[in-house]
């Protein structure tokens, strides 16, 4: 019998947020209901599957924070994920402060909340499929167990990692997280944050890869209505929101020069002021940083300071590439498939033995996103219960990769911009979507378009047909 999909329930008073939510969510696979209050919510029985709740702060009657808080009396555990127009600060910080998964401000990307919605997901599920680990009261091993239920793998190279994990999560300490892209790396962010002492406060992320500029410090510090041209309200930044919680920084070697003293300041003294304001605020905001760059050589090539390096690298864990841990290909691919024929209502009870093999003899240079992204392809391609993987790509992919001598930067770099080139090429420059260059490539939408930028990459222009 298939397994019945996820549910997300999506509460907002506005109809037409309510429909372009629901077609939103329902393009990943998963079913949701849509309320028009909160009340209409509680009277309304719910399914007995994996769910959570996209939640409107302002909602007439019973606001979004006040369902929250019934919800708690009531005993109902269900992840929530706050949206809002007015990104006023009092509101977001006790939103975090009660448990929410996430906090967005309209206008939201559509992946920001599809990423929320993943995570609420896969924290109701691994507590139903462990409800002996819910009680605070359980053991290290236990809390491991649940911390560790999304990396997959039992490799040595990848069980070292976790130790060091497991080591470093109990302090307040600066964690570094060296990964290649698609390694996982928020990941572990997050097994540190649900090991720590800070685990039942706000996790809060942020890809610095992917704001502009000229947004970053607003996003990480906040700004008063009228700081800049477009702020029209107040807003809170990650740092603030994070307080007494965790903070998670991706790709922190693309933090801007300028922008590093303020965010060395902020991991010294712990204080920082809005974008505008002159009134100091203090954060107790555990910081976790993430990076696939070599900030040693940044730092030689004073493209990162120094001082901030030496900040940041107080407990460094290194998480292996996929080709390093091999013996893990199999469980992930196992992992993936479950996880996306159920989404897709599918029964895929077998995997070709040769299938298997070629897959576990590819380098997959995306790693595991790449991995995670090709059975999702496969899965949608498979007619029957046999699972039909689009062998030839891999076959096109390796042809396209060429052995490198290990002292050749340049030359790597060449490389590099000439596989990305032909990748776009083949999806006539097509970025987003399970069928655009990030997938083929296994990496964030983001990432691939910063690596376009520092590559230099640009679209050809045509001077006539389609």
């Amino acid at each position: 019998m298939k397994e019945e999909n996820p549910c997300v329930f999506v509460v907002d008073d506005d109809a037409s947020i309510r429909d372009s939510l629901k077609d939103l969510i329902r393009s990943a696979g998963l079913n949701v209901q849509t309320f028009a209050s909160a009340q209409e919510f509680l009277i309304n029985p719910r399914p007995d599957t994996a769910s959570c709740l996209v939640l409107d702060v302002n909602l007439p009657g019973l606001s979004g924070l006040d369902l929250q808080q019934e919800l708690a009396k009531l005993g109902v555990q269900i992840p929530v994920i706050f949206i809002t127009g007015h990104g006023d600060i009092p509101t977001s910080v006790r939103a975090m402060k009660a448990g929410a998964i996430e906090f967005l401000t309209k206008p939201f990307r559509d992946e920001d909340l599809l990423d929320a919605v993943e995570q609420a997901i896969s924290q109701i599920e691994q507590s139903k499929n462990r409800p002996d680990v819910e009680s605070k009261s359980s053991d290290a091993g236990h809390r491991s167990e649940i911390s560790f239920s999304e990396i997959v793998g039992q490799s040595v190279v990848l069980r070292r990692a976790l130790q060091e994990v497991e080591t470093v999560a109990p302090t307040d300490s600066t964690v570094l997280i060296y990964g290649e892209t698609g390694t996982g790396k928020e990941l572990i962010a997050r097994a540190i944050h649900h090991l720590s002492a800070r685990s039942s406060n706000a996790f809060v992320k942020l890809n610095c890869a992917a704001i502009p500029t000229g947004l970053l410090e607003s996003e990480l510090f906040g700004h008063e209505k009228g700081a800049f041209t477009g702020a029209i309200a107040q807003r809170v930044g990650r740092f603030e929101l994070a307080n007494h919680g965790t903070i998670f920084l991706d790709e922190i070697g693309d933090i801007p020069l300028e922008l590093q003293p303020k965010l060395l300041r902020v991991l010294q003294e712990r204080e920082f002021e809005r974008l505008g304001s002159t009134r100091t605020l203090h954060s107790d905001a555990r910081l976790i940083a993430a990076t696939n760059a070599n900030l040693t050589q940044r730092v030689a090539e004073r493209r990162f300071r120094s001082d901030l390096y030496y900040r940041l690298n107080v407990f460094p864990i290194s998480i292996p590439p996929l080709r390093e841990r091999k013996e893990d290909i199999p469980h992930l691919v196992r992992h993936f498939l479950k996880k996306y024929a159920r989404r897709m209502n599918k029964r895929i009870d077998s995997i070709p033995a040769s299938a298997m093999n070629v897959m576990s003899e590819y380098r997959w240079p995306g790693n595991v996103r790449e991995l995670e992204n090709f059975i999702e392809r496969s899965v949608i391609l498979s007619r029957d219960s046999e699972l039909q993987p689009p062998l030839a790509e891999l076959a096109q992919q390796r042809n396209l990769s060429t052995p490198l001598p290990e002292n050749s930067p340049a030359t790597r770099k060449e490389a590099e911009r000439e596989h990305i080139l032909r990748v776009l090429r083949d999806t006539n420059w097509k970025i987003g979507g399970s069928t655009g260059a990030a997938a083929r490539l296994g990496m964030k939408r983001t990432t691939l378009g910063s690596l376009v930028k520092r590559l230099g990459i640009d679209r050809p222009s045509y001077s006539g047909g389609s």
